[in-house]
Formats: structure tokens, C-alpha cells, sequence
């Protein structure tokens, strides 16, 4: 297992606080009053670094939880 990337953000014991202010912005830019589109492209442009570099779209979104 070590050396595995973690599949979501809140799967990180200990993350970078360049992920941390990431996973701020995306979670807070939509309370700030700025325009929709604006919003619609912080959250895409973050979506697809974490898809880039993690390779999971949704990294910083929850985990989906499992049935049962």
C-alpha cells in the first residue's frame, strides 16, 4: 500500500497545503456572491488538476458511501 495514491481528499492523514487551499476554494468559491460562470470554472479548472494529477475527477468531493 505505500506509495498508493489516495483515491479522495479525505482519505489524507497529512495533506499539502496546496490540496488544503484547493479543496477551501472549491468547497467555499460558491458562497463568495461572484457570478455563476465564474464558479463553474474555479470548479471545473480544480476538477481536472485533481483528475490530472490524481486521477480521480472527483478527489475533492466525498467518498461515496458504500451499501450495507
Amino acid at each position: 500500500m505505500e506509495g498508493e495514491r489516495p483515491k479522495y481528499f479525505s482519505d489524507m492523514t497529512n495533506p499539502p497545503e496546496f490540496l488544503k487551499s484547493l479543496e477551501q476554494t472549491r468547497r467555499l468559491c460558491c458562497r463568495e456572491g461572484w457570478c455563476r460562470p465564474h464558479i463553474e470554472a474555479i470548479q471545473v479548472a480544480i476538477d481536472q488538476y485533481a483528475e490530472a494529477a490524481m486521477g480521480n475527477r472527483a478527489f475533492f468531493l466525498n467518498k461515496p458511501h458504500s451499501i450495507g
